[in-house]
């Protein structure tokens, strides 16, 4: 009798046991559900869902694989403006602009124009010892000659004229003012040091003049926003630079036809089978209207015109297929 009580005391005390365990277990099992909540580390940023960063990633690696062609460095970074959606490859390295700085030296000129320091309308003679090497302005005559200011930066923006430009450039004062200008509008990460003429005669100059593809997308934003320009300085600017000549087969290269572009390129010579600088960066009107800052540099590459031109293509109709969605 006593055995059968020990059994059935124990049998009870058992199931009373592993009753208790699994309260406890079901009690922990919660309290580690509750630790990944949304606002764990673990989770996507607010705003942002898993798949709009895996989409991000996967542009990004397509990007990263195009590149690939350039056979030398490539910066990427695109942003929708009104969505804050982005894309960068090696957004905070610097680039050598070449060309593409004769855009904010233009800003800097327009906003002394808007300060009253300037005038659209004032001539400026430019002589042919201002010339820099590949520059058409003085084709048609020996001697110098005279230029409304607008007609400058229209040389400058929109034909890449290397002679008009550095005219602006000592216009505004001196290199050193540019970049100031640019430090008051919140830029950092460009800099203008040298003149197209300085460029010409010393190609290792180059690349002082620099920018990182994240701060090209900052001054394209500022600009966009119409800080640091009167509404008609911006305006003005914003046709020049849609009017670009240089450059067909880059950002535009791949787009739909119509697209509205308003963008700035930047060349370098090849020296030794090496391009220190294919670069284009520019604003791009969406099909829903709005707008993709994009800033491409491909650097120290060793393949050819064609191909370089193509990367920059390329990761542009990338960001755009991705964007139009």
């Amino acid at each position: 009798m006593i055995q059968v009580i020990k059994k059935a005391w124990l049998y009870t005390f058992g199931l009373f046991l592993l009753t208790v365990l699994l309260i406890v277990g079901c009690t922990s099992i919660n309290s580690s559900n509750r630790e990944y909540t949304p606002n764990n580390q673990t989770s996507a940023p607010s705003g942002i869902t898993t798949s709009d960063t895996d989409r991000t990633n996967e542009l990004r690696d397509r990007i990263e694989q195009i590149s690939q062609a350039a056979q030398g460095r490539v910066g990427v970074k695109a942003t929708v403006l009104e969505t804050e959606e982005s894309v960068t490859l090696n957004g905070n390295q610097r680039f050598p602009m070449l060309s593409v700085y004769k855009f904010p030296i233009a800003m800097a000129v327009l906003a002394q124009v808007d300060q009253g320091k300037l005038k659209l309308d004032q001539k400026i003679r430019v002589e042919n010892s201002d010339v820099v090497q590949g520059s058409r302005i003085l084709d048609e005559k020996s001697q110098g000659m005279e230029f409304s200011l607008a007609e400058l930066l229209k040389y400058t923006l929109s034909e890449s004229d290397n002679t008009a430009s550095d005219v602006l450039l000592r216009l505004v004062g001196e290199p050193r003012i540019v970049t100031e200008y640019l430090r008051s509008l919140g830029v950092n990460d460009i800099v203008v040091v040298n003149t197209e003429k300085e460029l010409a005669q010393d190609p290792a100059v180059q690349y002082r003049n620099y920018a990182t593809p994240d701060a090209a997308v900052v001054l394209l934003r500022t600009f966009h926003e119409g800080k640091g320009l009167s509404k008609s300085s911006q305006a003005l600017l914003l046709q020049l630079i849609t009017e670009t000549t240089t450059g067909p087969k880059r950002i535009k290269g791949l787009l739909p036809d119509g697209t509205v572009v308003a963008h700035k390129t930047g060349t370098s010579a090849t020296v030794n089978g090496v391009t220190a600088a294919t670069n284009d960066v520019g604003l791009v009107t969406l099909p829903n209207g709005q707008h993709m800052a994009i800033a491409v540099f491909v650097s120290d590459s060793k393949t050819n015109d064609a191909i370089r031109e193509e990367v920059i293509a390329k990761v542009t109709k990338a960001a755009w297929d991705e964007w139009s969605k």
